[in-house]
């Protein structure tokens, strides 16, 4: 690649039962947002999933099909893409790629350290609980490599960590 071409963007794609459903929990854990459908105006204040209601309605798709896939956007424009589809197998092992939450981290975004850093961990993991998340294991510190850490899943079972 040229020093000249921009890199491309980068979307993550998560397999789901419940694409909507997950792609909600996902929202309300990263302050993302569900895009507006094509060519569609959501007012600031409206959901804008009901927008994708009838969006679908009008294009004609079947209402059993209405939950194929979903999707997030980061509002500020930094971070990447969710894309949620829609897959008729379960989840049977454990991830190979992980998404970790860094929520223990100062304004600089440098790392909280000991009682401090688990604070903000644990705080987060009840926050994450109550929209539907599981604790799995906390990961003690052993420093100077691992400054501890919360395994988490979503409500569809996908690894992820409280760093």
């Amino acid at each position: 690649m040229s020093s000249s071409t921009t890199a491309p963007a980068l979307q993550i794609t998560f397999d789901a039962h419940d694409p909507r459903g997950l792609s909600c929990f996902w929202r309300d854990a990263l302050n993302y947002r569900h895009p507006a459908p094509p060519g569609v105006d959501v007012p600031e204040n409206s959901d804008p999933l009901e927008a994708w209601d009838g969006f679908l309605e009008k294009a004609g798709l079947p209402r059993e099909d209405w939950n194929a896939f979903s999707a997030l956007e980061d509002p500020a424009g930094v971070g990447p893409r969710l894309f949620f589809q829609q897959v008729p197998e379960e989840k049977v092992t454990k991830n190979r790629l992980h998404v970790d939450l860094q929520v223990a981290v100062d304004a600089a975004r440098e790392p909280l350290f000991g009682e401090e850093r688990f604070e903000v961990l644990e705080a987060e993991c009840d926050r994450l609980i109550a929209l539907g998340a599981q604790r799995l294991h906390r990961q003690e510190p052993e420093m100077p490599l691992i400054w501890g850490h919360i395994i988490m899943t979503d409500p569809e079972g996908n690894e992820f960590c409280l760093d």
